[in-house]
């Protein structure tokens, strides 16, 4: 009977271990909003990856989960998800529909539309930050608006890996 118990117990410390480790190195997403349409269609489920960011830094292109300076009805910060465009150092502005990163216009063939709508000073992203907006941009609250700003490395939930819903689009993020 101890013998049993003890398996028993075993089996259920193992079961806890193993869901503390996958839980804190992977998080489960659902996206409500159009901010990252077509990339991202709404109750899309994701699986953030947490790992990539904890031994190196973010990339051109990265689609990142962050906490903002933006809050629900109820006083709960959010989380938002975008697409990283610029990077400590560069320098990121927006001319006649067209986003420039460093004087060279970006191929944004990802993007809702061919032009991001309205124009923007240059600016310079700051150390330990990153520029981000979303893929549909007529309808994303991003780092061109000063709610949202340039993100901070430390807000960086994770990137964004695998879509798990819908079924019929299970697979790897591009």
């Amino acid at each position: 009977m101890k013998r049993t118990i003890f398996e028993f117990g075993r089996t259920i410390l193992l079961a806890l271990i193993i869901a503390f480790l996958i839980t804190s190195l992977a998080k489960p997403t659902l996206v409500k909003g159009y901010s990252m349409y077509p990339t991202i269609k709404p109750n899309s489920l994701l699986l953030i990856n947490k790992v990539p960011y904890l031994v190196g830094k973010p990339d051109y292109g990265d689609i990142v989960v962050f906490s903002a300076q933006v809050y629900t009805d109820e006083g709960e910060g959010k989380k938002l998800i975008k697409r990283i465009v610029g990077m400590e150092g560069d320098t990121i502005e927006i001319k006649k529909g067209i986003v420039y990163r460093n004087g060279k216009p970006l191929k944004e063939d990802y993007i809702n539309g061919s032009i991001t709508p309205g124009n923007m000073e240059a600016m310079i992203v700051s150390p330990n930050c990153i520029f981000v907006m979303g893929d549909n941009r007529g309808a994303s609250l991003d780092s061109r608006d000063s709610a949202i700003g340039e993100i901070h490395l430390k807000d960086i939930v994770g990137r964004a890996d695998l879509r798990l819903f819908p079924f019929d689009e299970i697979g790897v993020l591009e």
